[in-house]
Order: C-alpha cells, then structure tokens, then sequence
C-alpha cells in the first residue's frame, strides 16, 4: 500500500503514546481514522488534537480490546460509519504485573494476556474480513523487545509480547499469497507510559524509555509501503535484536540479571535465594 490518503485506519491504544502518534501521523496522510482506547478521557484527547489536521473523518470508540464482543461490535460500527478498514495497527496494551513468577496472580497473568496477546487476536479477526474484502490492505501487530528475550519482573508481558510474534509471524505464512500484508513491530524503548505505576516504573522510566513515538509512527508507516515485516526500532531495540540470536541462552540470561539485577526487589530474590541454598 503506497497511498493512505481517504484510507480508514483503524488504531487501538489511540488515547496515548504510540497509538496517538499512529493517528496524528496518518492524519497527516489524509487518512480516515478509527480510534479506540479503553481511557475515554485521553480518546477524547486525540480526538481534539486532531481537529484541523488533514484526517479525513475521524470516527472513536472507548471499548477494551480484550472483550471479543466489544471489538467485533467496533469492527462493525467502524464499517458503517468509515466503511471496511484498510489498515488495522493493533497497538493497545499494558505493562503487566511487574513481579517475578512467585509474587504474581493468576489474575495478573489473565489481564496481560487477555489485553496484550487476545486483543491483537480479537483485533486482527474482527477486522481480517474488512481488509479482504478492500483487496487490500495491512495488519501491523505491536509486540515488543521483550517479544524477542525474557527478562525478570516481566513475565506476563514476554509472554504475552511472544504470543504475539508467534501469531503473527503465523499470520504472514498464511497471507503470504494474499493482497494483505503483515507487519510485526518490536517497539524498545519508547517514550510512553507503558511503565507507569509498575514497581521501579519511574527508574525504568527514566533509563530506558527514550524515543520519540512519532519516529516509530514514521517508521511503520514507511514499513508498510515498503512491505518490510519485522520492524525492530526505539531505544537499545538494536542490543536487544542481537542478544536475541548472537548469544547462547545461558550468557543471555546471565548477563540481562546482570544489567536489570539493580531495578529488581531484593526481598522477593532473597527468598528465593535462601530456599535454594
């Protein structure tokens, strides 16, 4: 897809950081925009920092992403009121637990997952149909670094940011004749508040949440037309991308406790520690 001019592009996650990046760059496009984001008040917000920008119109829902019913029902209304969208960018999500294993809930792990991985599910389903019927059109699916490597305090969210990977990269083989394509971002480390209210958010925050999310809006937008699927950009996305592959699992591991050992709860290792001596 080269044009998005008069185009419905459909964002979720669109009441902040990246997601509202997505929608004021392809408002620049000219493109017709389907916004949604669990937070109605910062939905509203994108919403009027898109008044007077080039989108064509501009079309928002607050529903969670998570509820299958509530995005196919999204599905639908977007269809009536924009007709079938061209480019779905699965994007909202959430930071997860922030608690190693043995200190999480069950609970902690289902809301990750149900909003991480089965809201790109629920997004890429309800909207498939739309893009086929176009004969045209592009599925980008947010995953993340941590998609690509493990890391301690976070294992609701790697699990949920591979899931995505392994959907997605599934996704690209089964569409590989088609007119649709498929994009797989791997965000690192953008400036969002993505951390916000996580244990050490503000530490992480500070050191590792850096880049700009109009660059990666930019970025995707140019991986589209271009066709490229694995996007892997942000802030130490590319030290990341080589630990992922360059490394044995066992030096991995050693040297990512190493890196993140002093962001981490001492109590919650010391337990562990004195159970396993």
């Amino acid at each position: 897809m080269k044009s998005f001019a008069n185009k419905v592009i459909v964002i979720t996650g669109a009441g902040s950081g990246m997601g509202r990046a997505y929608a004021l760059e392809f408002a620049r496009h000219g493109a017709r925009l389907a916004l949604n984001d669990y937070d109605p008040a910062g939905l509203a917000e994108t919403v009027q920092l898109l008044q007077g920008s080039d989108a064509g119109t501009v079309f928002s829902q607050a529903c969670d992403v998570g509820d299958r019913d509530a995005m196919y029902a999204f599905a639908a209304d977007v269809k009536q009121a924009l007709g079938n969208a061209h480019v779905i960018i699965n994007n909202a999500g959430v930071g997860g637990g922030g608690q190693p294993v043995w200190a999480m809930t069950d609970a902690d792990y289902e809301r990750t997952l149900r909003i991480n991985f089965f809201g790109v599910v629920h997004g890429t389903r309800a909207f498939l149909p739309q893009l086929l019927a176009n004969g045209e059109g592009a599925i980008v699916n947010i995953s993340s670094v941590f998609g690509l490597v493990g890391t301690p305090g976070a294992s609701d969210y790697c699990a949920s940011k591979f899931a995505v990977r392994g959907f997605t990269e599934s996704l690209m083989v089964e569409l590989e004749e088609s007119p649709i394509s498929v994009h797989l971002v791997h965000p690192g480390g953008i400036r969002t508040n993505i951390a916000k209210g996580a244990p050490n958010g503000e530490e992480f925050t500070r050191k590792f949440l850096k880049t700009d999310p109009a660059y990666v809006a930019t970025e995707v937008i140019r991986c589209i037309r271009s066709g490229k699927q694995r996007i892997v950009l942000g802030h130490q996305s590319g030290q990341v991308w080589l630990l992922s592959w360059a490394l044995s699992l066992e030096r991995r591991n050693r040297l990512l406790y190493r890196m993140l050992k002093g962001m981490l709860d001492p109590g919650q290792y010391d337990r562990v520690r004195r159970r396993a001596s």
